[in-house]
Formats: C-alpha cells, structure tokens, sequence
C-alpha cells in the first residue's frame, strides 16, 4: 500500500457506490469529496471544533509572527525559525481546513481536478518543510547547549536564511512527483473521494492501472525524508543529554534542559499523531473509515493550534513581549 510523506495514510474501506456514480473518464475535470462518510449527519456539529480549532491557529501563529517583527531584540536565529514554523503551520492548515468547512456547512463537495493536485502538493511539500524545520530547531538546541560560546558565531543570520532555502528547495523538488503522477493516471471508476481533502491515497485508489511508482515513491519519500529528520533529531538529543549529564549540579541539568521544553514538545505534537495514524493503517484493519478520517483531520489541525501556545508559553522571551503587549493595550 502506498505510503506518503510524513504517513498521511487513511486505510481506505470499500465504498459502495451505485452505478451511476461510475463513470469512463481518463482525467475527470472535478472530484467529489465526501467529507467524512458514515458522519454525514454530524458535519455541523464536527465543523464546530475545527473551525475554532483553526480560528486559534490563525490567531496564535500571526500573533508569533507579529510579536518576532516587531521586537527587534528577537530578530535572531531561533527566532526566525520560529516564524518559518508559523508560516508552514498556517499554509498545511489553510490548504485544507476552508475547503473542509465548505463541505461541513454548505456542502460544497466539489473540487477541481487541478485545486485537487495543488492542495495534495501543498500538504506533501509543507508537511516535508515542517519536519526540516524542526530538525534545524534541533540543531539550534545542539549549538546552544553543547557549543554555547560559538552559539551566535555558528548560527548566524545568514546560515538560516540558507537552511531555510535548502529546506524550501528539498520539500518543494521532492513534492512535486506527487501530483504529476497523479495526473497521469487514467481514472475510469469514480471521481468520488471518501475524504474530506485530497489525501494522496484516497485520490491514487481510483485510478484503474498499476500505481506501483506511486507507492514506491511514497516509501523513497518516508525513508529519505522522514526517516532522516528523525535520525538527526535523535542524534542531536543524544548529543545534548550527553552534554547535559556532564553538567556538576542538578539544578544545572534541569535548567539547561528545559530549554529544550519547548522544542520536544513541538516534536511530539508533529510526530506522534503520524505515529499512530500510521499505527492504525497498518494493524487498525477494523477500525470504522470515519475514525481513520477523522485522525487524519486532527493530525493536519492540532500542530498549527498547539505550536504557538508551546512557544507562547514556554519561551521567556515571548512571553515577556506578549504579555507587555496586552498590558499596553490594558492602559
């Protein structure tokens, strides 16, 4: 089965369809997008929690963004890559999220065959960008703790403008095999999706020819890509609890450790909704098609909403700014 990056991976039941919903078309011009089957019912009520869920994503990452531009003493590093963060968690929310609320509210289920591969682009692209930039937050933490002298000498300005070109260039280059093999795949069964966005196997499964290359590619992709960032975190934390158990006292280990908080708490937020997403397509073969969904969905929204609150509060520095700013509004 095919696998995508960063394990966006629903286990597809089989949908009945009728025969009219069948048709022979080699590129079809819409797709139909069922929102989440078997909850039909419900959409009104799920819409709920998603929109505020993504009203506080939107609030909360242009709240960092704001905060890091306008106090000039955050114009560093970190901080930078912070708002690299923030960027990607609003364009992975806002590619899927309206689109979603449409079907909920005003069941809008249509989409068209070039939105479809676009939006599927901006989730592979995006998802693989925020990985890599969790990576160089790892490697922020790395300097800091175990090099903290040459800490602004080795994180410079420049060296993270060029790491965040590199991870532009590495997600949007690997990305893009996605949606052209997806066009090219002859599709005679059913423009209907039973998802709520254009996941790449939801689409792929309706094509009728060997989509072998597609699956392949998707495990290139999980390996080359994810696979790596994760080593390279685990190889950082290896490297800074080394350096942490080689400090003299408690309260100092404790101390240069929870300035790593902030950064394994964004990485648990990022990777363990795929783990068990990934978990639950691979032995969860019983597990109801809107469950599987509906992870997918909470997989895509709750890194966008919790980012910002974990930097939010855990960073000193902003929430030092954040708070001086509604005091300042107070008087």
């Amino acid at each position: 089965m095919q696998a995508t990056p960063l394990c966006l991976r629903v286990h597809l039941h089989s949908y009945s369809m009728s025969d009219s919903n069948t048709t022979s078309f080699t590129n079809p011009s819409t797709f139909i997008l069922l929102g989440i089957p078997g909850l039909e019912v419900a959409h009104v009520w799920i819409s709920i929690p998603f929109c505020a869920m993504y009203a506080i994503a939107i609030l909360g990452n242009f709240t960092i963004l704001f905060i890091v531009k306008r106090e000039s003493s955050l114009h560093g590093p970190m901080y930078y890559l912070l708002c690299m963060l923030s960027i990607t968690d609003l364009v992975l929310s806002t590619a899927t999220v309206p689109k979603m609320l449409s079907i909920f509210w005003f069941n809008s289920k249509e989409i068209d065959f070039s939105a479809c591969l676009t939006q599927m682009y901006f989730l592979h692209c995006f998802s693989a960008m925020e990985s890599g930039i969790l990576v160089a937050l790892a490697l922020d933490r790395y300097v800091a703790i175990c090099d903290p002298l040459r800490h602004s000498s080795i994180l410079t300005n420049s060296v993270v403008a060029k790491i965040g070109l590199a991870l532009v260039l590495r997600s949007g280059i690997l990305a893009l095999p996605y949606p052209f093999l997806v066009r090219r795949w002859p599709y005679c069964r059913t423009n209907i999706i039973p998802h709520s966005y254009c996941e790449h196997i939801a689409v792929v499964k309706l094509a009728c020819t060997d989509t072998r290359l597609s699956s392949y590619y998707g495990l290139f992709i999980l390996f080359s890509v994810i696979g790596l960032d994760v080593f390279f975190i685990t190889i950082s934390y290896i490297q800074i609890l080394r350096a942490i158990f080689s400090l003299p006292t408690k309260d100092a280990r404790l101390k240069t450790f929870s300035t790593c908080g902030s950064h394994l708490c964004a990485i648990l937020v990022f990777y363990v909704p795929d783990f068990f997403s990934s978990i639950t397509h691979r032995f969860g073969h019983n597990v109801p098609l809107h469950v599987l969904i509906l992870m997918a969905n909470v997989y895509l929204l709750v890194p966008p909403l919790l980012h910002p609150i974990i930097y939010g509060v855990r960073t000193k520095q902003i929430r030092e700014r954040l708070l001086r700013l509604f005091s300042h509004k107070g008087t």
